[in-house]
């Protein structure tokens, strides 16, 4: 879900709430928040799923040169605006930060690659918390947060 506010200054640039965290963010970093950078704030948070620094450039339709992609992903990983997803094949898919975007897994396919955000219904989240508590009980290990990869093919590659 995404929410716009107004920006009372700016009627015609309406900033998401989003927007002005990521922007809190860097600044209490001390890293700008490029145009650049926006745009590419901007795909992720518009995308269905995780996505590939080419495919952020292709997505951006070359209004952010496909080195500023790679270097921006970088300082927003850094700044812990994105999360990197190593995927098959060698990929990172990058995707908004959890703190941001709100908890959710992914199905991913083997066959293209494709990443899916799942959004679990409440009462299947608590059974895989209760299950990842199980699990981690096992070796001793004190969990404090999971995530969900599901392996498959999409409905394209069925």
């Amino acid at each position: 879900m995404r929410i716009i506010i107004n920006n009372p200054r700016s009627r015609a640039n309406p900033v998401s709430i989003q927007d002005r965290q990521v922007e809190e963010r860097l600044t209490e970093a001390g890293i700008r928040y490029t145009g650049g950078r926006r745009e590419v704030v901007a795909a992720l948070g518009g995308a269905d799923g995780p996505r590939s620094a080419a495919e952020l450039h292709q997505d951006l339709a070359g209004r952010v040169p496909v080195s500023s992609v790679y270097r921006t992903l970088a300082v927003l990983e850094e700044a812990g605006v994105v999360e990197p997803h190593h995927g098959a094949r060698g990929v990172t898919r990058y995707e908004i930060a959890e703190w941001l975007a709100g908890h959710h897994h992914h199905l991913v396919c083997i066959a293209c690659g494709a990443v899916e955000d799942i959004e679990l219904p409440p009462k299947l989240e608590l059974q895989l918390e209760r299950l990842v508590g199980q699990v981690s009980g096992l070796s001793s290990f004190s969990a404090s947060g999971h995530s969900l990869e599901v392996d498959g093919r999409c409905a394209r590659c069925a």
